[in-house]
């Protein structure tokens, strides 16, 4: 099989994301690994707006709230679990838990509830309608953490340690990479299987012609709604672990400007492009870190690269390496 242009630079991508860390560890440098890891966690979470954006046309700019409902329930459980004070103890005690892999399991589950609700109401709208729906849910629970007192409330939620997950040391700057890294390949894996499964081509017939999809007999309320939820539930387990990479969740994990932040990984990347969410977030990194140390202004030349992407490279950082091939190939 022949390997098309832009497949061979999702590969090149996705392997310099293994490498730079890699080389980092052996020189010893941890901070880059942290990089690394943050560039690995944004990722998935464009990964899963991608999903909402890129296969169903759906602008969602309450992405952050699912990003924090992620973030949040890593927070709460791991707390309740270093405090000894119990979350509940109706119908049985249960005690918070600093396990990854049942943290992970309560951030997917209410990312998905809560992506469920606000799908089924916002996706009764369409166009700016939608697009101001999203934000003003996003808000709502943003406000509502500022004033969760018993969680920190605007100060936000620390964690002492980070949570464990079964055989690694997760205060290990590589081997907590090693995680980030996985599930983002197995996210992307996810991506590509669900765009080319008959739901995603459906899905994708219904954002360029809902008409016609009806006419077949498939309905498109339905079939968006079931991508938002599995998009919220991505981005929820990257909140889960970008608190964790963190150790610290606050309302700003739930705000607009964190959603504004995960469409800006996608654009740059690439919309609908499946690697799009790796490069945009690998991007931003690079130049939050290197234009940062010059200029606390660096999101300016942030916003000139957006425009002149938005202007010139629809297709994003890698439509415009890759040329006009297929998305989510």
């Amino acid at each position: 099989m022949m390997l098309t242009r832009e497949s061979l630079l999702n590969w090149a991508m996705i392997a310099a994301l293994l490498i730079v860390p890699l080389a980092a560890w052996s020189l010893d440098e941890p901070f880059i690994i942290t990089l690394a890891t943050k560039a690995a966690i944004l990722a998935l979470a464009g990964v899963g707006l991608n999903i909402a954006l890129g296969l169903g046309g759906l602008i969602s700019l309450g992405h952050a709230a699912f990003f924090g409902i992620g973030g949040y329930a890593m927070g709460i459980l791991a707390a309740h679990a270093q405090n000894y004070e119990p979350l509940f103890d109706w119908p049985f005690l249960f005690e918070g838990s600093n396990q990854m892999p049942l943290i992970w399991l309560v951030a997917v589950v209410f990312s998905a509830l809560a992506a469920l609700v606000i799908g089924a109401l916002s996706l009764r709208t369409s166009g700016v309608y939608f697009i101001m729906i999203t934000l003003a849910f996003g808000q709502m629970l943003y406000y509502f953490a500022i004033s969760w007192s018993a969680y920190g409330g605007e100060d936000g939620l620390s964690i002492w340690v980070r949570n464990e997950f079964p055989g690694l040391n997760t205060l290990d700057p590589i081997q907590f990479f090693a995680i980030a890294y996985v599930i983002l390949c197995l996210a992307l894996v996810f991506a590509a299987r669900l765009a080319r499964s008959p739901f995603g081509l459906a899905l994708a017939a219904a954002r360029q012609n809902e008409e016609r999809v009806q006419a077949v007999g498939l309905t498109p309320f339905t079939l968006r709604l079931t991508a938002f939820v599995i998009s919220g539930a991505i981005t929820g387990l990257a909140g889960a672990l970008f608190a964790d990479l963190n150790r610290f969740v606050s309302p700003t994990m739930l705000s607009w400007h964190t959603s504004g932040e995960i469409m800006i990984f996608v654009i740059l990347g690439g919309v609908g492009r499946l690697y799009g969410p790796v490069a945009g977030a690998a991007l931003y990194i690079m130049l939050e870190h290197l234009l940062g140390g010059v200029s606390d202004y660096w999101q300016i030349f942030l916003g000139v690269l957006l425009l002149l992407i938005v202007l010139f490279a629809r297709g994003g950082l890698i439509g415009a390496l890759a040329g006009r091939e297929k998305a989510h190939g």
